[in-house]
């Protein structure tokens, strides 16, 4: 009698929650429907609108071209990011380090023209600081499949933590005629928020999912 042959998992596989990965795709959405805007800006800057907004375009349009080093690979990134974290795609894996690692050093360079000031500043030291070492120690742990799975999907997480600062950013849009504040005075609050939610979510799953595997 002939026994059905076993069935092997690939030790680098990550089974995402549905609740994660629902954030982790609006998150996706949403990061490359922003850099998309932000190309479309920079090409043609739009006539009408809110004073906000255009003020914001324009900050970004001097420094064009560090915007465009940092934003291009970023979006290469955000799409690749499916396939590394849902189809487990080697090859898409392997081009996510070096495009992150330009994403990180770029993001150090966009933070010296900081909307949100020092406060703003910081976020970006503090989260892009914590996307680089995670995607480092990824990459360092590559002989070990579940340690790199990890590590990456730390980075990762992180990254999109970009993403979740827009809807923040846009609660204080719309709430600035009642609190007045500036995107210059929100821009670095809503910096924080953000990356920390998802910082927070991706540890507290990460470490349940530690302790549901000891035995």
């Amino acid at each position: 009698m002939q026994t059905a042959p076993a069935i092997t998992r690939r030790t680098d596989a990550i089974a995402v929650p549905a609740l994660l990965r629902v954030a982790i795709w609006i998150d996706i959405v949403i990061a490359g429907a922003a850099v998309i805007r932000r190309f479309f800006a920079l090409t043609s800057p739009a006539s009408s609108g809110p004073p906000d907004l255009a003020s914001l375009d324009e900050t970004f349009r001097q420094h064009a071209a560090l915007t465009v080093a940092h934003i291009a690979p970023a979006l290469i990134f955000v799409a690749l990011t499916p396939f590394v974290l849902f189809r487990k795609s080697e090859w898409a894996e392997r081009l996510l380090f070096p495009i992150g690692a330009i994403v990180g050093i770029t993001a150090y360079a966009m933070s010296a023209y900081p909307i949100g000031g020092w406060i703003e500043r910081s976020a970006v030291l503090v989260f892009n600081t914590i996307f680089l070492y995670s995607l480092w120690r990824a990459f360092e742990l590559r002989q070990d499949p579940a340690q790199k799975r990890r590590w990456l999907v730390r980075a990762i997480v992180v990254l999109l933590g970009i993403a979740t600062t827009r809807p923040v950013m846009g609660v204080f849009f719309a709430t600035s005629r009642l609190t007045h504040l500036t995107p210059n005075q929100f821009f670095g609050i809503a910096f924080w928020i953000g990356f920390s939610i998802n910082l927070v979510a991706v540890e507290i799953w990460l470490r349940n999912r530690k302790r549901s595997e000891k035995p």
